[in-house]
């Protein structure tokens, strides 16, 4: 099949065609996906070269997952390689021992509620369940948005640094930060996911 055929077929209709044995296939999938997987495991790890090592890792499992026949076709593409890449993320900050904080200013304390300082482990689950459904939601959230929520919570910059690094005034940066809290809450009601208090 022609590249520019294979192009306009969907994610599922590519996935399908490598199944059966079309290595093409999946490189356009790799290809169509790459940036937004890359840059979603940089925004947690902030390191070139361990972005690129987790990278290949998901890929590598999903490579697996396929051949093994064990790829459950029910929601998207996409969403089920970002599981697979967060959960990678994950286990690099477990083994390094060093879990990513997840605090915001006092302006924008949507992760307020994970700051229970009596942990159990009970707690710790469903902490971890949260911050990885709310880390999914901000995959949503359109890219400027997410870039100035990510540059803000993860990488603790002030809109000083985001705003000359984006080429944008402080003003939109931090419209860009209201926006994105805006609409995460707004999914959070909707995918009605319980924020601890």
């Amino acid at each position: 099949m022609q590249t520019f055929q294979l192009n306009r077929r969907t994610d599922a209709h590519l996935l399908s065609d490598y199944i059966k044995g079309c290595e093409k296939s999946f490189e356009l999938l790799i290809h169509r996906h790459k940036s937004k997987i890359y840059n979603f495991i940089f925004s947690k790890v902030l390191d070139r070269d361990i972005a690129e090592d987790i990278f290949q890792e998901t890929f590598i499992k999903v490579i697996n997952t396929l051949k093994n026949g064990v790829y459950n076709e029910e929601g998207k593409f996409l969403s089920w390689v970002m599981r697979i890449s967060h959960n990678l993320i994950i286990d690099h900050f477990r083994k390094s021992n060093r879990m990513p904080k997840f605090e915001a200013s006092d302006d924008y304390d949507v992760f307020q509620f994970l700051t229970d300082e009596s942990p159990n482990a009970e707690n710790i689950l469903i902490k971890n369940q949260v911050v990885n459904d709310l880390q999914n939601l901000i995959t949503e959230l359109p890219e400027d948005q997410r870039e100035v929520l990510s540059m803000r919570l993860y990488r603790e910059m002030s809109f000083k640094e985001i705003a000359d690094i984006t080429g944008v005034s402080i003003n939109t940066a931090l419209g860009r930060m209201r926006y994105a809290i805006i609409n995460l809450r707004k999914m959070v009601e909707e995918n009605q996911i319980l924020l601890i208090s």
